[in-house]
């Protein structure tokens, strides 16, 4: 049976993955069908076994039809595992139990790039979005990057997407933000660039399906009408 509480030890790239008797270090093969082996993260009580001391950073609960498991996020006190696996090769192969590869996926960063576009007032230009984690709400421009996209790439692309607004960053120096909202333990991190425009509201146009509104606030009234962490982080930068 699997436990309900296990440690997920991470060192530069490498796991720890034991088998079904709480011993390992086991390998992972990738594109393997069957499940049969049973790989998965030790509890607390088979790392202490394993004469292994780690360092505690945290914790993520994952939901699996009516039964809870917690992961511990641990970094191991020790010389880097080579004998360990690698954690990109955990995804594929099924004998490595569920928890294990959905607290591995959990533990990629999401990426975001957005950009905070000023007019020679000092104002800045947000947009009201219809869909997403924010719908209904005022947010800055921008969006989850491309695979292999730059994040001053990607901000580009999303104001011309959302808002039919080509756009030169002022600089490549964005505000850098890092955060995980819950307890799932998906970490996002945004980059927020500069741009300057001083176009009107009706030269705009916006994505209708994503976009409902967008329209031109002083520092103060951005500050105050956003919601997401990341853009007011970055709001603050312009005070």
């Amino acid at each position: 049976m699997h436990p309900t509480t296990v440690v997920h030890l991470e060192h530069d790239g490498k796991v720890l993955l034991v088998g079904e008797d709480g011993t390992g270090p086991h390998l992972p093969i990738q594109g393997r069908i069957d499940a049969n082996e049973g790989l998965r993260f030790p509890s607390p009580g088979e790392v202490q076994n394993l004469g292994i001391e780690f360092v505690e950073k945290g914790w993520t609960i994952t939901q699996f039809a009516d039964q809870s498991y917690k992961i511990i996020k641990g970094y191991p006190k020790i010389e880097w595992p080579k004998e360990w696996a690698w954690k990109d090769d955990c995804i594929a192969d099924n004998s490595v139990h569920p928890v294990a590869r959905e607290a591995i996926y959990r533990s990629i960063h999401r990426l975001v790039s957005k950009v905070m576009i000023q007019n020679d007032a000092e104002e800045v230009l947000m947009a009201k979005v219809e869909r997403g984690h924010f719908r209904g709400f005022w947010t800055l421009p921008g969006g989850y990057m491309d695979h292999d996209e730059h994040p001053a790439i990607g901000c580009v692309r999303e104001t011309l997407e959302e808002l039919g607004l080509t756009i030169m960053l002022d600089n490549h120096e964005p505000v850098v933000t890092q955060n995980i909202f819950n307890s799932e333990g998906i970490s996002f991190v945004s980059f927020t660039y500069r741009s300057t425009w001083n176009g009107s509201i009706e030269d705009l146009h916006l994505q209708t399906e994503e976009i409902s509104e967008a329209k031109w606030f002083s520092v103060g009234e951005a500050l105050g009408v956003a919601v997401s962490h990341f853009d007011k982080e970055a709001l603050r930068s312009l005070n």
